[in-house]
């Protein structure tokens, strides 16, 4: 896969299509599911110029020029992303309506690293005052 690839893909995973999901029908209510998408990716190419050869026995070291073939050559790439739900627009009528996402599992670890925050805070505190 070359890098233009690799951005091709990026492109279609970091659509409005994931932010907002398909919306549907329910007890005459429409649903229109509502996430945070966020991502990055890089990626890059290299070719190895032929005076930082390591073996003796190439095209460079018996004077012959390589050619771009027989150069080495590399690329590589990455992505990585992470969808959270956030809430859903409801719609009724005319009306348009907010409904939240609770998340448990995040409002748990929030909570947890503000609490270890809170802890070393005053244990710093202590050892400055009996200092």
């Amino acid at each position: 896969m070359d890098v233009k690839e690799l951005l091709g893909r990026v492109g279609e995973n970091l659509s409005v299509s994931r932010s907002f999901g398909t919306a549907y029908k329910k007890d005459g209510l429409l649903i229109v599911p509502v996430a945070v998408v966020a991502g990055g990716g890089g990626g890059g190419g290299s070719e190895i110029p032929s005076s930082h050869s390591d073996t003796d026995d190439t095209p460079e070291s018996s004077g012959e020029a390589p050619s771009n073939d027989e150069r080495p050559t590399g690329s590589g790439g990455g992505f990585g992303g992470v969808v959270l739900p956030i809430g859903a627009y409801v719609v009724k009528g005319e009306e348009v309506s907010w409904v939240p996402a609770v998340n448990v599992t995040l409002i748990a670890l929030a909570a947890l690293s503000v609490l270890r925050l809170l802890i070393r805070s005053a244990g710093r505190s202590r050892r400055r005052r009996h200092s």
